[in-house]
């Protein structure tokens, strides 16, 4: 049985904890001293996991498939293991995976298909940090520590990221982690009342062991990762997990597709049930429950069919479009979960800047805006983009995904104009139909045609609908590329 992180409002037994030095900036894995521990992966994750359960007292040996990294490693310390071989498995009592590393579909990576057949238990960094975040100290806290877990296909790096920033501009302590910015075991021993912000993918939440956050949030789901997990099914079901493993004490899911309103059903008891609060971007939600949904640019908080809550989100320029309103109202109702008023929200998201690559304006010259969201790399969050701005010189293109951008059709008729990067320029020029374009081939060709030919009033918009793997390491250098590029007109 795997020992949970526990609510101290319902009582859960609490693991047996130990102290903690808060100067060590990690979170030590409890229960494994005197283990021998598999690390698979030696990345940011990876190397932090090791740090934990070395911390916690366990022998850690690992592996990583590429030699320079596992030479650097070992340089630094760790006890490097060809787990490829059947030798190097003796008395390991657990495999701990970076969240990159295959573990099902397409097919498991070839250690991971040792380990299980060899029984060895398979967990990942997010497994260990649930198991791990309570300690003895907790019992000298005025306020329980909690934990607010976002997922979804869109919208949740800023949905945790304007959570973090309201809970912070509000004066509660806390910190942000999991797959932005800081790793989850190397997050700080928490504070009393502390509340930690985790944005969790389904490469993570897919295989985590323990998974009960306080408030689980559950932004929207559209096709993405399907090789990953197998088809559309896979994926939602690994999103899911975050709600089913260990049950939040509060659930806010994003409804306006129909696996939110599924699993918005599986978890309420009843339809006045306000442990479930339902989150839409653009239908009105007044049923008996709770809800916060936004409609024409108000976010609206309804209760027990009552409307106790209102703001313009028209005015705060650090959350445009109607895709940011929909992650507006999931932290609005995660703060509300935890405890702010809605004065405290109201005020604290006016200040809210937003995310670099996440519709992040870069510039205003000559009266044209440019905007770079370079996070865009699917064709849902595109439309989103798309949908944002009245009149768009659109640039677009790198690794296109599977299905090209045929379904991007019905977005395009704010485009004025797109200009055409990467792999799949070609590919993406047979999708748009009418919609004038132009072969641009790299940013640099593309951002100079787009700024000579903007009219004031215009918007020049990186949206790609594409990987960047094609001409850039990740999509943060392709924005940062398109920024500078920005920034060099003015």
């Amino acid at each position: 049985m795997v020992p949970k992180y526990p609510r101290g409002v319902r009582g859960a037994k609490r693991p047996r904890p130990g102290r903690r030095n808060r100067s060590q900036h990690m979170i030590p894995v409890q229960n494994v001293t005197n283990q021998t521990i598999a690390v698979l992966g030696l990345g940011r994750s990876g190397k932090a996991t090791a740090a934990a359960l070395t911390a916690g007292g366990a022998n850690v040996i690992a592996w990583d498939d590429g030699v320079d990294t596992r030479e650097q490693a070992q340089a630094d310390g760790l006890t490097i293991r060809d787990l490829t071989r059947d030798e190097a498995w003796q008395g390991v009592g657990a495999l701990i995976v970076s969240p990159g590393i295959p573990h099902l579909y397409p097919r498991p990576h070839p250690v991971i298909a040792k380990a299980l057949d060899l029984g060895i238990p398979v967990d990942n960094d997010i497994g260990l940090f649930f198991r791990s975040f309570a300690t003895a100290e907790w019992n000298q806290f005025d306020r329980m520590p909690q934990v607010i877990a976002i997922t979804g296909s869109n919208g949740k790096s800023t949905t945790t990221a304007l959570i973090h920033h309201i809970l912070r501009e509000s004066g509660r302590p806390c910190q942000m982690g999991g797959n932005i910015g800081t790793g989850v075991l190397s997050l700080d021993p928490a504070h009393d009342g502390e509340v930690v912000v985790l944005e969790l993918s389904s490469y993570q939440t897919d295989l985590a062991r323990a998974l009960t956050p306080d408030v689980a949030v559950f932004t929207n789901l559209s096709p993405d990762h399907l090789d990953r997990h197998g088809g559309l099914g896979g994926y939602f079901a690994a999103k899911r997990r975050l709600f089913s493993e260990g049950g939040p004490d509060r659930a806010v899911i994003g409804v306006d597709e129909v696996e939110g309103r599924f699993l918005a059903g599986q978890m309420a008891m009843a339809p006045a049930d306000d442990r479930v609060i339902r989150v839409s971007a653009g239908q009105k939600l007044d049923g008996p429950g709770w809800s916060v949904f936004a409609r024409k640019g108000f976010l609206a908080e309804y209760r027990k069919g009552r409307q106790v809550a209102s703001v313009d989100l028209r005015s705060i320029p650090g959350l445009p479009g109607a895709h940011n309103h929909q992650n507006a109202c999931a932290a609005w109702a995660a703060c509300r979960a935890v405890g702010l008023s809605p004065r405290d929200i109201e005020e604290a998201m006016r200040s809210f800047a937003g995310l670099p690559h996440r519709s992040q304006t870069v510039a205003e010259i000559g009266g044209v805006r440019y905007v770079n969201d370079s996070k865009a790399t699917n064709v849902d969050a595109a439309a989103k983009a798309l949908a944002a701005f009245p009149r768009i010189r659109w640039i677009a293109g790198g690794l296109g995904k599977e299905g090209g951008i045929a379904a991007l059709a019905p977005h395009l008729g704010s485009v004025v104009k797109a200009y055409l990067i990467g792999h799949s320029a070609r590919d993406f020029a047979l999708d748009i139909g009418a919609v004038p374009y132009e072969i641009a081939e790299t940013m640099e060709a593309a951002v100079a045609s787009a700024s000579a030919e903007a009219q004031p009033g215009e918007v020049v918009l990186l949206a790609p609908a594409a990987a960047s793997f094609d001409q850039y390491p990740n999509f943060e250098k392709r924005g940062e590329h398109f920024a500078a590029l920005v920034r060099a007109l003015a």
